[in-house]
């Protein structure tokens, strides 16, 4: 008979990980929340960068963003959290140049293993590609890439790597159509 034994769970943070979690929660939650929508976009960088985000000075954090470990946050040049994004970045997130979350997703690098009675945490990192987008209320999971210039429609929930150019929905997300610009 399978038993499952939380009693043994060990968070594998240390004391430190979980203070400047709070800090940082605090910081954002007094210093960046109460600026409306893209306004004081300059701060919000200034105070992600100050807590070891690798973010370009052309993206865009919007001040509802609620981002887990900014040490964990790389945002290349015009990329876009929009409204509400919950960033949980346990493991590494990379949104690439001129690529677009949507409001209300949820970018997700962690779960437990449920395959152990004790529900360890286990993590991977997650990969938005040059001018990708998310579209909202999106769901992505661990591990998962989103190619150059993929499309991610409004509540899809991706659990694998998304090819270049294409439009995906559904969930668990499956191809619709290839993606082509038109001027």
């Amino acid at each position: 008979m399978n038993t499952i034994d939380l009693s043994t769970y060990n968070n594998k943070f240390s004391f430190l990980n979980k203070l400047k979690r709070l800090l940082w929660t605090i910081v954002w939650f007094l210093l960046a929340k109460p600026f409306p929508r893209r306004f004081a976009n300059s701060w919000k960088l200034f105070l992600l960068r100050g807590f070891g985000a690798k973010v370009h000075k052309t993206a865009v954090v919007y001040s509802s963003v609620k981002i887990y470990a900014p040490w964990n946050l790389e945002m290349k040049e015009h990329a876009c959290m929009a409204p509400e994004v919950d960033c949980y970045n346990v493991d590494k997130i990379v949104i690439g140049a001129h690529a677009i979350v949507s409001q209300k997703s949820y970018l997700c690098t962690a779960s437990h293993d449920v395959q152990k009675s004790d529900y360890p945490l286990i993590t991977k990192p997650i990969i938005i590609k040059d001018q990708a987008w998310v579209g909202a209320g999106a769901y992505i999971n661990m591990g998962v890439e989103i190619g150059e210039g993929a499309v991610v429609g409004a509540t899809a929930s991706v659990y694998k790597n998304i090819e270049p150019w294409v439009i995906v929905g559904g969930n668990p997300a499956k191809f619709i159509k290839e993606r082509k610009l038109n001027g």
